[in-house]
């Protein structure tokens, strides 16, 4: 049997703020950006650079039990986590871009890791896991 997770939904208050956050800031690329009229909704999904695993199903909050979970998803914990193959590069280039990290870079037992805001204020880590860890690429 082989499973895995290709999509996990973020709750977003805008598609295009979203799509402009993930693709300027994050260096995301835009897979797909469909309107789906039967539900007058669109489906946008959204990858790392060069990845070819899980991506960001973003889900535009539509209702008011929705809303309040936008930028909350996790209850303020780190939420996702963002593996590089070069802490350093990506770290520097996303502070350049104005991505706000609120732990700053620190060496830790699996690997270098620093947690930043996306522009809701979910929480993510950005990682670079040592060599021999079970899932660093």
């Amino acid at each position: 049997m082989k499973q895995s997770i290709i999509y996990i939904a973020l709750v977003v208050r805008d598609y295009d703020e979203a799509i402009a956050f993930y693709t300027e800031k994050l260096s995301f690329t835009l897979v797909e950006d469909t309107y789906q009229p039967e539900q007058d909704k669109r489906w946008v999904v959204v990858a790392p650079p060069g990845s070819s695993g899980t991506a960001l199903l973003l889900a535009k909050a539509s209702t008011t039990e929705q809303r309040p979970y936008i930028g909350n998803q996790a209850g303020g914990r780190v939420f996702l986590f963002l593996n590089s193959d070069d802490f350093w590069r990506d770290y520097n280039a996303m502070t350049a871009n104005g991505v706000q990290f609120v732990r700053e870079p620190k060496q830790a037992d699996y690997g270098m890791v620093a947690v930043f805001e996306d522009l809701y204020g979910n929480r993510w880590d950005l990682l670079q896991l040592n060599p021999g860890h079970p899932l660093s690429s």
